[in-house]
């Protein structure tokens, strides 16, 4: 099960700082794919059932911080899923997208635990709602079979969000969710299948050379080579 943030996420909440780093990997690896699986893209909105668990009641700023809050855990799983491969950086990328986007990771943070106070109650009852829904959120991008197209979709991802402007993650979450979401489903290299024909050689003529070139041993004669 993947490490949960929840201590360091209501220190962030409350100060709008950075989270506690994860340490860093120590193996290596690159490119997952010779040819990249071809998952399925196109902006999504909170609502959407394939973000996630359902919010059944939730307004559209609920709706909002819960795909925001999908994303940084897919981010988080693949930080500490796919430390085999060194190229992809995902410690260090996630790190700095907790650092870069801290405020508004902050905001979605409260507003989904003032949903869960609201639907499941105040105190205890209210926080384990929240935690559960954290979990499983976590246990929901946790994935073996499709580790490689899954941590090479994520870093690509994570890479996009540390070029986004603060603010920006939001609609990071929107353009990517679905993408992020379809590389669970195992991919594999597409193999190239040998064709002959699909680059057609030419025919070349044989070179017509008269017979009285040659000597009676079949040596080319010097005047004929230099014609």
């Amino acid at each position: 099960m993947p490490v949960r943030f929840d201590k360091q996420l209501r220190a962030l909440a409350l100060a709008a700082a950075g989270l506690g780093a994860l340490a860093a990997p120590a193996a290596a690896s690159a490119q997952m794919f010779l040819t990249n699986p071809l998952y399925a893209k196109g902006p999504v909105e909170g609502s959407d059932p394939l973000v996630g668990l359902p919010i059944p009641g939730a307004t559209p700023a609920e709706y909002r911080s819960h795909l925001l809050w999908n994303l940084r855990a897919g981010l988080n799983v693949s930080a500490l899923q796919c430390q085999f491969s060194r190229y992809m950086r995902a410690v260090d990328n996630y790190n700095g997208i907790l650092a870069h986007h801290g405020t508004e990771l902050a905001t979605a943070y409260s507003t989904l635990n003032n949903y869960f106070k609201r639907i499941a109650g105040n105190g205890p009852k209210g926080q384990k709602a929240f935690d559960d829904y954290t979990t499983s959120t976590y246990n929901n991008f946790s994935t073996l079979q499709a580790q490689y197209g899954f941590c090479q979709t994520a870093t690509n991802i994570a890479k996009e969000a540390l070029a986004q402007p603060k603010g920006g993650f939001i609609a990071l979450a929107q353009n990517r969710m679905r993408e992020l979401r379809s590389s669970l489903i195992p991919a594999y290299d597409r193999t190239a299948v040998y064709n002959p024909y699909l680059i057609a050689q030419p025919a070349l003529p044989a070179p017509a050379i008269d017979p009285a070139c040659y000597d009676s041993k079949g040596r080319l004669k010097k005047r004929c080579a230099a014609a």
